[in-house]
Formats: C-alpha cells, sequence, structure tokens
C-alpha cells in the first residue's frame, strides 16, 4: 500500500470512531432551487447540503460557483461526500446560466456575485462563518474571482486548473486566440443559456454547436450573421475577445499576474497539469501569490490534462499508478479539515502536503507499450522548496544548420531557413495543453504523427514531413537530462507579410524500439507568438516586411527527463491549428479580416541572429550537458 493510500485509510478510520462518539442526526438536509439575491437584485439558483447535526449547530461551508449545472457539478464531486464530513456545500449555478437569473457574462460578474453568495452563505443560522471553495476550470476560476474581491468568510480556496491571466497565456496567448474558447461559446450558448429554454431556439443553437468544426472554416465570426445571434451575450463575447487582442481592461477579471495585490490573503492551494491549457498560468500564479501572502500557498503540478488529476494516463501515453490522485474528495477534504476545522493535520507535515511545492517528474518510463497500447513515459512525485527550482541552469540550445540543436552557438555569417506559411492549410494540432476540446483537438500526449482521431490530419504522416515544419534537434543523448522548469524560445526571424504568427514546440524523440519501431516524437509544451505583439501584449505593431526581429516565444512549463539515447527537439512553424487561431497574414484588424495570404517567413540562426531554446535543466541530470 503506498503512503498517500495508508494516509487515508488512517483518517477514514478516525473518521468513523469520532463519528461513532457524537450524538448527530444521520440524515443530510438538502434545500434545492433557492433564489440568493445578489446586490443588484439578481436572483441567483443554489443548492444547500447541511450535514448530519443537532438543531442549531453550525458548521463550515464549501462554496462550488459554476457555469455546468449546480446537479452536475454536486454529481461530479460525490453529492454529499462533504456533507457527511461535517461541512455545509453550497453549489451555486452562476449568473445567467441554468437557473440563475440575469446574464452571463465571461467570468466579469463572479467576483461580485461570489462575495455576495459569500455574505449570504455567513448570515444564515447554519454556518459558523468559515467558507472555502474548490472547483476546477471556470469553477477554480471564480475562486479567483471571489479572492480578487474580498470576503471576511472566505477562509481558503482550492482552485484547479482555473482560469486567470486570460491575456497573458490561456485565452489570449502572446496575442493569438485560443480555439478552445470559439468552442466555449458555441457550447454555453447551446447548453445552459437562457435562449436555449425555448425548444426550437434549442434545437437551432444544437445544430450550430454540432456543425462547430464546419464554423472554423468560415471564421472571423460577424455580429447577427450565424445563429450565435439567438444567444447574444455569447456572440457578443467571442467576437470582442477574438477581436480584441492588446492587453487592456478588457482582460483585467482574474489578472493575478497584473493585479496580484488584490488578491485575499488566505491560504491557497493551486494545482495544475504539465498538460494543462492553465499550466503556465498556475505556474505564474504561484510566483506572484507565494511572494504577496503571508498565508501558506502551496502547488502541486502532475502529468495531468485539464481536469485529469484522477487519471495516470492522457492520450497516447501513460505515467504510472501513483502519477494519479485516485480520490480527490478525500484530498480536498484533508486541505478544508486544516483550514476550516483547523486541525492539526498532514498539511504541512506528510505528502502530498510536506511542502509547499510537489511535481511530477515525467519520463523516467522505459518506453514499452502497455495493456492499453499506450506508451509508457513513467515519472515519479518530488517534493521541492520553491518554484521555479532554483537549482535549475538556464541553458540555451542554437538552432544550427542543417537541423541541429546544439549547446553551441553558431558562428557563421549566414543561416537560414525559409519556408510559406498558408493559412488556407494550417499545421494540424495533435495534442497539447488544451481543455475544452469537445471534437475539436486531442489533450495531452500524442505521437507527433496523423492518425484517424485528427479529424484535420487522419493520414499516419509525421508532422515533420511537412514542409512549413522546421525541425531542429540533438544528436542522442549520451546521459539522462532533466528539463524542470519554464522554457523559452528567442526566434530571429523575418516575414514578407506585414503580421504572421511563429509558434514552438519541444518534443520528447524516443528512438526506435521493439514496441515502437517508428519511434515516438512526444510533445510535452507548446507555444506562439503574434508577430503585431513581439514587443509587447499591450500594443499592435505591425511587421515591416523582410525586416528582422527577434521574437520572444513562452512556452508551458513541465519537468521531464529526457532519457539516454533520445533527442531533444524543437519544432519551429507559424500555425498550431485548431489549438490557435491562424493568423491571414494580411495585418487586417483582429477578427475582421476578409482575406488571407501566403507568407515567405525566414527563420535565422547565424552568429549575430542566434536563435535557440532556453531549457532549464536541472542539476545532476544533464546540467553541464554539452550537445555538440
Amino acid at each position: 500500500m503506498r503512503p498517500l493510500s495508508i494516509l487515508i485509510a488512517l483518517w477514514l478510520f478516525v473518521e468513523g470512531l469520532s463519528a461513532q462518539t457524537r450524538p448527530r442526526a444521520e440524515q443530510i438536509t438538502i434545500e434545492r432551487g433557492v433564489m440568493v439575491p445578489m446586490r443588484d437584485g439578481v436572483r441567483l439558483a443554489t443548492d444547500v447540503y447541511l450535514p448530519p447535526g443537532e438543531p442549531g449547530e453550525s458548521f463550515p461551508a464549501i462554496l462550488v460557483r459554476t457555469p455546468y449545472g449546480k446537479r452536475t457539478e454536486a454529481d461530479r464531486l460525490g453529492d454529499t461526500v462533504f456533507a457527511r464530513q461535517g461541512y455545509a456545500v453550497v453549489y451555486q449555478d452562476t449568473r445567467g446560466r441554468f437557473d440563475s437569473e440575469g446574464v452571463w457574462h465571461m467570468m466579469t460578474d463572479d467576483g461580485r456575485d461570489g462575495r455576495d453568495a459569500c455574505l449570504w452563505i455567513g448570515s444564515q443560522p447554519w454556518s459558523n462563518k468559515r467558507i472555502g471553495m474548490m472547483g476546477i476550470s471556470y469553477v477554480g476560476g471564480t475562486q479567483h474571482a471571489i479572492a480578487m474581491e474580498g470576503c471576511p468568510y472566505l477562509k481558503t480556496v482550492v482552485p484547479i486548473d482555473a482560469v486567470s491571466n486570460p491575456c497573458h497565456q490561456s485565452m489570449r496567448n502572446a496575442g493569438a486566440f485560443e480555439l478552445r474558447f470559439f468552442n466555449w461559446a458555441f457550447y454555453g450558448a447551446a447548453i445552459g443559456s437562457h435562449a436555449g429554454r425555448d425548444p426550437a431556439t434549442k434545437t437551432v443553437l444544437d445544430t450550430m454547436y454540432a456543425s462547430r468544426r464546419l464554423y472554423l472554416d468560415v471564421l472571423p465570426l460577424r455580429r447577427g450573421l450565424t445563429p450565435l445571434k439567438l444567444a447574444p451575450e455569447y456572440e457578443e463575447w467571442i467576437v470582442e475577445a477574438m477581436q480584441h487582442g492588446a492587453d487592456d481592461a478588457f482582460w483585467e477579471q482574474n489578472d493575478i499576474i497584473d493585479h496580484g495585490d488584490r488578491y485575499q490573503d488566505i491560504p491557497v492551494y493551486l494545482v495544475g497539469g504539465w498538460y494543462d491549457s492553465w499550466g503556465g498560468n498556475t505556474s505564474a500564479n504561484y510566483q506572484v501569490l507565494s511572494k504577496r501572502l503571508t498565508s501558506p500557498v502551496y502547488l502541486i503540478m502532475g502529468p495531468w490534462t485539464h481536469g485529469g488529476q484522477a487519471r495516470s494516463e492522457h492520450g497516447q501515453v501513460s505515467f504510472g499508478a501513483d502519477a494519479a490522485i485516485p480520490n480527490t474528495a478525500l484530498w480536498h477534504a484533508a486541505w478544508f479539515d486544516r483550514w476550516l476545522k483547523e486541525r492539526d493535520n498532514e498539511v504541512g507535515k506528510r505528502p502530498p502536503f510536506a511542502t509547499k511545492v510537489r511535481i511530477f517528474v515525467m519520463g523516467t518510463g522505459d518506453g514499452h507499450r502497455d495493456s492499453n497500447g499506450r506508451l509508457f513515459h513513467g515519472g515519479s512525485w518530488r517534493d521541492e522548496r520553491e518554484w521555479p527550482l532554483a537549482r535549475a541552469r538556464a541553458t540555451k540550445l542554437f538552432l544550427r544548420v542543417g537541423g541541429a540543436l546544439s549547446t553551441v552557438a553558431p558562428t557563421a555569417a549566414t543561416g537560414a531557413i525559409a519556408y510559406q506559411f498558408d493559412p488556407a492549410n494550417p499545421v494540424p494540432t495533435i495534442g497539447g495543453n488544451i481543455s475544452f476540446h469537445n471534437g475539436l483537438m486531442q489533450q495531452g500526449g500524442w505521437d507527433q504523427r496523423g492518425n484517424k482521431e485528427i479529424w484535420n490530419w487522419p493520414n499516419p504522416i509525421p508532422l515533420s514531413a511537412r514542409r512549413d515544419v522546421l525541425v531542429f534537434q540533438t544528436e542522442p543523448l549520451t546521459e539522462d537530462v532533466e528539463v524542470t522548469g519554464e522554457i523559452t524560445v528567442t526566434l530571429y526571424a523575418s516575414s514578407s507579410a506585414l503580421d504572421t504568427d511563429f509558434t514552438a514546440k519541444v518534443i520528447d524523440v524516443y528512438p526506435p524500439s521493439k514496441d515502437f519501431p517508428g519511434g515516438f516524437d512526444l510533445n510535452l509544451e507548446d507555444g506562439i507568438v503574434r508577430g503585431r505583439f513581439r514587443e509587447s501584449v499591450h500594443q499592435e505593431i505591425l511587421l515591416r516586411p523582410g525586416t528582422v526581429y527577434p521574437f520572444p516565444i513562452k512556452l508551458y512549463p513541465t519537468s521531464n527527463v529526457f532519457k539516454t539515447g533520445h533527442r531533444i527537439r524543437l519544432d519551429i512553424s507559424s500555425s498550431n491549428f485548431p489549438r490557435f487561431d491562424v493568423n491571414p497574414n494580411t495585418g487586417e484588424p483582429l477578427g475582421r479580416h476578409r482575406r488571407m495570404i501566403t507568407a515567405t517567413n525566414t527563420v535565422y540562426f547565424d552568429a549575430a541572429r542566434p536563435s535557440h531554446v532556453t531549457l532549464p535543466i536541472v542539476a545532476g541530470r544533464g546540467a553541464a550537458i554539452r550537445i555538440p
């Protein structure tokens, strides 16, 4: 039995004894459809689960605010699990969603509404005025929203894969738009919107949602010209978001990077994944909040995709049973017991809470094909004292003539590759940091070859075979190399266009083996930069055709061991679709273009313009490596 399993079993035994010694009523009380008034009179639909207890007894509360339906969220989180542990649990539909009144807006009401919901809980006779929050994705974002708004009764949050910093990464990514939110707007309009309450209208919206791949071919969306107009708040948001590239007040909600001073000083447990769409922001939030808050801030990063904490595999890759948190309810309960019931428990003492930073280091598996046909990439957990790791050394690998990737900087006066980027034929997305995929994309780790599950690249052709993908890779490694931390790419490049994109992807290249005779090109992390935002996400400056600029590309963080015999590979291109929207190369206003042109893009790697990737290599794992 693993240590965590032993702790869980012991905890359950102690809780069982405690329950036998206290006289409590056995029945959980459920109040459904309570309409809680907000400060502007809008009422939000709320379900309350009250634990067994004596008349007049008060309890700490757990608040879950969701746009996905409060009953659905309760079912997903275990319905009465937390109520049976002595917590009042409150599930609430966010404004304009499902049974709540009002008009939905993307996150901008959730700070005020969340504060009002907390104040309402604190005024109830069953409340002891101590509230914690939990939830994933948008539901995690509602936690950040309240913490930035502030509420005296809010004592802790556990935001998992949570919406934050929308113009830094994960919604707008260095100027490019992440199309999973195009997908979300279509979903939101069809499922849970007030417009969809009319059966005939819902049929139209359902048809639109089912046809969302086809709408990708006719982007950009224009107001009033698609069925999305039947759910105008969703149309207004997605059109404005796709047109609004610069980082300004439009993207301010949940921006912890720029407004961390607004965050309430409470214990925070940040949960993220190396393959999660919000992984970069989870990492960034820890760096901000751990410095600003006096309360403890914890971070755990697993090998997970979005919301995949209970799984040990995704895509075509497995990481071993230890990668999963098999019972997230027990894991949450330990945290809430510490900060809401003020129990002296394992938090801060024993795994997975022994230290404030816990990471899963991927890549130590043997690469065999498991019983489900997945590559066993493997890995293990490790406790750390800080994030990023102080002992990680920023190591530059330079792009070289002939497709080499080396620690030796180029010395030649010339070195460049030009390629054509046709926005009508973008490089397909095969896995990666993706959340709301629903038929548009595949999440997580994939061999970078086409297959039948990739709708826009179904044939078994590697992406590296494309003319518009530039491949740079090391020689086979002579020792293991651990890369843990933030990854950046600096490209010196030019374009024939007024605007274009540059993309980068780091890949762990497995050599041929008995189980994978063609090898396996495992994607780790990727990134993008839109040319007009090369200098700053705050201001658009179009390119001068033919002028060479430095283009910074921030990839998502990772922790991975590139084993002996593997190669470290960097793929450079100008599209990654439909993960990101495709740049039409015309320089027209964002989200308003009518034309698309092919651009000739050139990447330079000479002595004066040494394009490179910077990897955080951990001491003792190839830290002094020299890759010729």
